[in-house]
């Protein structure tokens, strides 16, 4: 374990001639939103498989493969319940297949308790989980690359592919993250995955998704997908079912809708980000760079909004396993999340995801205090009494955080956000927050 020596608060403060005392006070503030809502995901799930009309084709004891991501989507398992339920009742033989390229240690154990933390398992669904992570090429790609897809779903009748379409947090294109990506990594495994990401580098991940996935729809026994779209409060706006031969002309409308309803933090202008917690629950990059406004992923353009100086990440999540994927997006991290750090997980995952960048390990701070001061020191704000500051429990909750005075009074102009009191920042004797967002 390497040894840390980080100056400490006080000798930062001595450095600087600033200490804690002279930083602005927070405040809580809290969005308020009233986003369309689906109000039974189980009723909505079973009319969007009849949406497709190959799976009453089928004959009885037919076998589907419905896919399951590793992404924390609220009503994703009650979605896979209902699709294998309904059917059953049909007299098909559905069975779950993991579909999450590297995740879970790229293994089948791994991938298989990925979907367990989610309460997606064989007991709940009444069906098998097929989690092998054999693949065999379909086809080659235009440079010759090989186009990977599981033997699980190649074996199958039909394939349903179940996934949130939304924003991607690599690129810009008319199809992102949704059920066409699904279909190359999530079907591709951890192989595909990876001959996905790596034909990208030279020729674009909205070129290489799409030709791939194509060859893949012609291939495999892909009869459509059940389609999920999020309100910015993370529960289901939209449950559609689309046939394989509308995928490409649907799904840019699904994600233009998406879009609409995304949730992003209600300020734009920020010199310092805290982000309580990051991990492969809370995005496929651990923070969503949607929210956080930084990509860093080959020559993609970096958004204009939001515009963050800096920002802390304090932690990762438990269902990450150490996986600490996305902390490169941050300019310091606490020594807590490193002690965490599952670095084989981590690198294999920014391998196959094409960024290695992402896995790079930020300044680390030894406190929640220290951190703020290092950050202060290189935000190019003068007087610590004017840094704008919000802190989040993570990027899947943009509308609850605590704001610095500046942006308590500029939010405080809102009618649909609500500022509570402003308080001096409050530490506990290791110098970390004594204060966050349980309770």
């Amino acid at each position: 374990m390497v040894e840390l020596d980080v100056p400490d608060a006080e000798t930062l403060a001595d450095v600087n001639d600033v200490g804690i005392d002279d930083f602005p006070r927070l405040a809580h503030a809290e969005r308020h939103r009233d986003p369309p809502r689906v109000d039974d995901v189980s009723a909505a799930t079973r009319d969007a498989v009849a949406e497709i009309p190959a799976l009453s084709d089928l004959d009885e004891g037919a076998e589907v493969a419905v896919t399951a991501g590793s992404r924390g989507i609220h009503d994703m398992p009650e979605l896979v319940e209902a699709a294998v339920a309904e059917l059953s009742e049909r007299g098909l033989k559905p069975f779950v297949m993991p579909a999450m390229g590297s995740h879970g240690g790229a293994t089948p154990e791994g991938q298989r308790g990925v979907l367990e933390e989610y309460g997606i398992t064989e007991e709940r669904l009444g069906c098998e989980i097929r989690d092998s992570m054999a693949v065999e090429s379909v086809a080659d790609d235009p440079e010759g690359r090989p186009i990977p897809v599981s033997t699980v779903a190649l074996e199958a009748d039909a394939v349903l592919v179940a996934n949130r379409v939304k924003l991607h947090t690599d690129f810009r294109n008319e199809v992102e993250s949704g059920l066409t990506k699904m279909t190359v990594v999530g079907l591709g495994k951890q192989r595909g995955a990876e001959e996905m990401h790596n034909a990208a580098i030279s020729r674009g991940l909205d070129t290489v998704i799409q030709e791939r996935a194509d060859a893949i729809f012609e291939h495999a026994p892909v009869v459509g997908g059940i389609a999920l779209v999020e309100n910015a409060n993370d529960r289901a706006a939209l449950v559609e079912g689309v046939p394989v031969g509308e995928i490409p002309d649907r799904e840019p409308e699904l994600l233009a809708r998406s879009k609409e309803l995304f949730g992003e933090l209600p300020v734009d202008h920020l010199d310092l980000l805290v982000v309580d917690e990051i991990g492969k629950d809370v995005s496929g990059t651990g923070m969503d760079t949607n929210v956080v406004g930084r990509y860093q992923f080959l020559d993609e353009e970096e958004p204009a909004l939001p515009d963050i100086t800096r920002i802390y990440v304090r932690d990762v999540t438990d269902a990450s396993h150490g996986n600490g994927i996305g902390m490169g997006l941050a300019d310091f991290v606490h020594e807590d999340l490193v002690a965490q750090l599952n670095l084989s997980d981590t690198y294999v995952n920014a391998v196959t995801s094409g960024e290695p960048s992402r896995a790079f390990v930020p300044i680390v701070s030894p406190s929640d205090r220290t951190a703020l001061l290092l950050a202060y020191s290189i935000t190019g704000v003068r007087d610590p009494e004017d840094l704008r500051i919000g802190y989040i429990r993570s990027t899947l909750h943009p509308d609850e955080l605590y704001v610095s005075e500046p942006v308590a009074d500029e939010l405080a102009q809102r009618d649909d956000v609500e500022v509570g009191e402003r308080r001096e920042m409050a530490f506990d004797g290791d110098g970390d927050f004594a204060f966050g967002f349980e309770g």
